[in-house]
């Protein structure tokens, strides 16, 4: 007689097809998944990416998502290297197999000229690791201790998050950009013991030196000792640069103490949009179970260059990291000037490039605004061979060669010509922009293992709180709009969210707040129980406050923001980020921010413009002006990007009341350093509400005195 347990694996088995199905190498997934209730309509399509599984059998409700490559086991090791439990562990596994390979790479400067990219291998970045590590036992540091990272990205940041993983030191980044009082209160709240830094930011650590009491060592990357400042009022605090820390380490080397795999490896600290910072702790386990996921879905080689430009401080760079070290992936460092990227790019000519969709919505409207004013005969041109490849792409087809040789490959050249993977992470990308890039700089073979011509473009979905990836496009998914199925290493489902009509139920893909569940999701909020208790339900599912819904084939696509929603005067609910991204596309927008509440029945918005598209809009009808901020403030100027942000959002068919019926134009750009973004390019809407709340008053203003006039729109 079967056991209740076996006759619960029997049932989930029937719903689903053999085993053999499931090998990572089969592409083809999983077929038709009929669920346990005749009545259901048929959701899936053949093509698979997720499989249906029920939380609780006994309830008959099938509602649990799970990576259609892993859906009987959650994914917490490399399939390839399950030894692998630390992070520790996945360095010493690079070095031992790709000791003499790059590495760590950095631009040098000869005679004030920034020269070619200069590299340190693994074997010689396992040689700094360990003097570092031994340093800081040298001075003192127990295990467990917190060890702060306080600089932008650059080799050593890596060579200390390698020596805190050996040493089993808890590394907690502190954004450069955050100000001084959250670096104060960070440092304060996680007990930092040692902190490394660079000559800039230590004069911000200076500033409060005093109310760190913590903090018993600061390292200066970059600098002197006979450079160092003198130590003000505070002889409990030692200052060395990083090179004689790494003196002192190699003199006395100390053997490693590796961590386990539930020993917390970092405490990150999450800007969020609004509210003091929160630490999301993360172990071991939950690194490298998100690694290989990722890993699982997307194959990566020693012969790869990736561009590290994005915040080490953020975990989509941490885990980019942690899966460059485990493949033997060389990774070259930009400048620390975002504006210099690009010649960056063309120096290293990396395989490997991600961002964030701010940087690919520039792309997209830099070179759309190019091709339309290049002239009758190359715009059709262009449109020709836009139109012929995104047809191939969509159809499994291979384009002609010949449109990449006449129009792409000069595109493709600007990221150095050699990339094969784009990835999108931080927020949704606009399916069009997705479209626009994946043929303009990729092609996909109509054997998805093949990639030839460009490179392929994937989007995912992730938090700090999960160790990034949540969800992840799948190689050779072709369908735009949508961040990919959940990855071996989660489980995820929709809860239904009634008080903004979002159900499971909902006809016809089921909806609500998207939770996840499994061994990558994060322990708890440091010394913030209450908040943690806020985000856990009783069962272990982490909220994540997004909204999402599952399109065929197990695809999840995110449509709204529990948190950041409004209510417009008349009752309609608004989705800011949703139009944020539509009116991302007008040419002559390079950010916006959307606002509306429930005294006002219209919504305005705030562009910070395209200062070049701006002014050659102005020089084309003749306007005259001594500065871009007379330009913005020029009605015709507000009036002609008004016009073309409403008929972007007629192509993307917003709601009538989703439309902005007025606008501010200002030539700054949002930024971290005034205040107005997150780390992860997030617009902070209660910072930006008062940030612009004069302009905001004075928009409602004007259009109360013309709503009888909006009131026939």
């Amino acid at each position: 007689m079967e056991s209740p347990a076996q006759r619960r694996l029997n049932a989930i088995q029937s719903h689903l097809l053999p085993s053999a199905v499931y090998a990572a190498e089969d592409e083809s997934l999983i077929g038709r998944n009929v669920t346990s209730s005749s009545s259901s309509p048929p959701f899936f399509v053949d093509q698979q990416y997720s499989v249906v599984l029920p939380e609780k059998l006994q309830t008959g409700k099938w509602n649990v998502y799970r990576s259609a490559r892993s859906p009987m086991k959650l994914l917490s090791r490399f399939d390839d290297h399950p030894e692998i439990g630390t992070l520790h562990e996945n360095f010493v596994h690079a070095v031992e197999t790709y000791r003499d390979y790059k590495y760590l790479g950095t631009r040098i400067r000869v005679d004030g000229t920034v020269g070619e990219y200069k590299w340190m291998t693994f074997g010689e970045a396992a040689t700094a690791r360990e003097a570092i590590g031994s340093g800081l036992r040298y001075y003192g540091l127990e295990q467990g201790a917190c060890v702060g990272l306080y600089f932008i990205n650059r080799p050593e940041w890596m060579v200390v998050d390698h020596a805190c993983s050996a040493y089993s030191y808890i590394s907690v980044p502190l954004y450069d950009t955050l100000g001084p009082d959250a670096v104060k209160f960070v440092v304060n709240h996680s007990g930092i013991k040692a902190t490394f830094c660079v000559p800039e930011t230590l004069n911000t650590l200076l500033s409060f030196i005093s109310s760190i009491p913590s903090v018993r060592l600061i390292v200066v990357v970059g600098g002197a000792d006979e450079h160092l400042p003198s130590l003000p009022s505070t002889p409990d605090v030692k200052f060395v640069s990083y090179l004689k820390l790494l003196g002192q380490g190699r003199r006395n080397l100390q053997p490693f103490f590796p961590p386990k795999p539930d020993d917390v490896a970092t405490i990150c600290y999450t800007s969020g949009t609004t509210g003091t910072p929160k630490g999301v702790v993360l172990t071991h386990r939950n690194l490298i179970a998100n690694a290989s996921a990722f890993c699982r879905k997307v194959k990566f080689y020693p012969s790869d260059v990736y561009i590290s430009y994005l915040p080490l401080a953020h975990i989509y760079e941490r885990s980019n990291q942690v899966i460059c070290c485990n493949n033997g992936v060389g990774v070259g460092f930009y400048q620390g000037d975002n504006l210099k990227l690009m010649d960056d790019l063309a120096a290293l000519r990396p395989t490997i490039f991600c961002s964030v969709p701010r940087l690919y919505n520039r792309i997209y409207a830099g070179i759309t605004n190019a091709v339309s004013t290049s002239g009758a005969l190359k715009e059709r041109l262009f449109r020709a061979a836009y139109n012929s490849k995104r047809q191939a792409i969509m159809n499994g087809r291979n384009a002609s060669p010949i449109w990449d040789k006449l129009v792409f490959n000069k595109i493709k050249e600007k990221l150095g010509g050699r990339v094969r993977i784009l990835g999108s992470g931080a927020s949704p990308l606009s399916p069009d922009v997705m479209d626009f890039l994946r043929v303009s700089i990729g092609h996909i073979h109509s054997n998805w293992q093949q990639w030839c011509f460009g490179c392929m473009l994937i989007e995912g979905y992730g938090m700090t709180e999960t160790s990034c990836i949540i969800t992840l496009m799948d190689v050779g998914d072709v369908l735009a709009g949508h961040v990919g199925s959940p990855h071996a290493a989660c489980e995820v489902k929709l809860v239904d969210v009634p008080e903004m009509n979002y159900t499971s139920e909902d006809e016809p893909y089921p909806r609500g707040e998207i939770c996840v569940r499994g061994p990558i999701v994060f322990q708890g909020y440091y010394k913030d129980e209450v908040q943690t208790r806020e985000v856990f339900d009783d069962d272990g599912w982490f909220h994540t406050g997004d909204i999402g819904l599952w399109l065929p084939g197990g695809r999840l696509k995110i449509i709204d923001r529990k948190k950041n929603i409004f209510k417009l005067a008349q009752g309609e609910y608004i989705a800011p980020e949703k139009i944020e991204n539509v009116y991302a596309k007008c040419k002559f927008v390079s950010q916006c921010f959307v606002y509306g509440d429930s005294f006002n029945s219209s919504l305005v918005a705030v562009v910070a413009v395209e200062p070049d598209v701006l002014r050659d809009w102005a020089a084309s009808e003749g306007i005259q002006y001594e500065d871009l901020g007379q330009l913005c403030n020029d009605p015709r100027a507000r009036n002609a990007v008004l016009a073309e942000m409403d008929d972007v959002g007629r192509e993307a068919q917003l709601r009538g009341f989703e439309f902005a019926k007025a606008v501010t134009l200002v030539p700054e750009q949002f930024t971290l350093e005034n205040g107005l973004l997150t780390p992860t390019f997030k617009i902070k809407r209660s910072q930006a509400k008062e940030y612009f709340a004069k302009a905001i008053a004075n928009m409602y203003a004007e259009l109360s005195t013309s709503e009888p006039a909006l009131s026939k729109l």
